[in-house]
């Protein structure tokens, strides 16, 4: 599972009937099908593994 930055909003369909949205500026880990689409999609961008420490992907 990479981690991935994603550079403008992308909303994930993993199946039929289930939509996770992902704003632009998140920084998070997800599934490889999932960053494979955002990628694909120019989306996200590849970020390197994350170390301990706060939670920058979550937004108030």
């Amino acid at each position: 599972m990479p981690w991935v930055r994603f550079k403008a909003d992308f909303d994930w369909r993993p199946k039929p009937g289930v939509t996770i949205a992902y704003l632009a500026g998140m920084h998070l880990l997800v599934t490889t099908r999932c960053s494979s689409a955002a990628i694909g999609a120019d989306k996200a961008e590849r970020e390197p593994k994350r170390r301990e420490g706060g939670m920058e992907g979550i937004r108030d």
